[in-house]
């Protein structure tokens, strides 16, 4: 198996979300201050493209592709935009593409594709993507020195870049075989994550950061939701008190793990 930085339930009573949203869980960072920590996760980048990348000849020319992880980390937890982010290296889509492929292969990051029941439709749309870590996701945006705060758009952005991580690395780890995927209308409405789930109905999950859920979160969830016959519906986020809006299940996102399998230990 291959060892993911540290989940939740490995940290147990050590998880903090905060060094998390700001660090990543990389197990170095939990042992240094914060200017080594800074240190580690810029030399791990470089690292990353020294030794993976140049020594292996993955990519014969290192620039456009050191250009292109910094924006990819910029559009980590985006639909990509091929043709955008060709633009911005100087170079063209299908380069881009097979770069994101290189981030899959090397275990860097995650591709997330569309929903559809149709493989074949699915393979149409763009998918997101996921770096595997936040610490390094934030090392190549340069803003390691920037704090996370809650309440702020840069938080929520990170927090569910957490959740949709921790669902990858411990379906991996528990062997669920689930399959992950995401759902934008043409309305621009949006489903964070599907899970299809072996013998289980479609999971859809909506992720918050807020720590006061209210009815207002789950209208346009509640519109999209209706569309699935057979599903569970689950909003995961900070608040601590289980409710149930419109028929969606909301829940602390630790609450909501264990509601989906995923057990208290590995």
């Amino acid at each position: 198996n291959y060892l993911f930085p540290l989940t939740y339930v490995e940290l147990g009573e050590q998880f903090d979300l905060g060094h998390i949203l700001n660090w990543g869980s990389l197990p170095e960072t939990f042992v240094l201050d914060d200017n080594d920590k800074r240190d580690y996760l810029r030399t791990y980048v470089n690292t990353y493209l020294k030794e993976e990348i140049q020594l292996e000849q993955i990519v014969r020319n290192i620039a456009p592709f050191r250009s292109f992880l910094e924006i990819a980390a910029q559009c980590s937890g985006q639909i990509i935009n091929y043709s955008k982010i060709a633009q911005d290296i100087n170079s063209d889509p299908v380069s881009v593409k097979s770069y994101f492929g290189i981030l899959e292969d090397t275990l860097i990051g995650n591709l997330l594709p569309s929903f559809h029941y149709s493989i074949r439709k699915r393979q149409r749309k763009n998918p997101k993507f996921y770096l595997f870590d936040i610490g390094v996701k934030r090392a190549l945006e340069r803003i390691l020195t920037i704090e996370a705060h809650p309440r702020t758009h840069e938080f929520g952005i990170l927090f569910e870049h957490f959740i949709i991580n921790e669902l990858f690395r411990l379906n991996s780890y528990y062997k669920r075989d689930w399959k992950f995927s995401y759902l934008r209308t043409k309305d621009d409405v949006e489903i964070d994550v599907i899970i299809e789930r072996p013998g289980l109905p479609l999971a859809l999950i909506e992720i918050k950061s807020s720590d006061k859920i209210d009815e207002s979160m789950t209208a346009s969830f509640k519109k999209i939701a209706h569309d699935f016959p057979d599903k569970d519906a689950f909003l995961l986020s900070l608040d601590n008190d289980a409710k149930v809006i419109n028929g969606i299940r909301c829940l602390h996102w630790k609450d909501g793990f264990k509601e989906l399998g995923i057990p208290g230990m590995i």
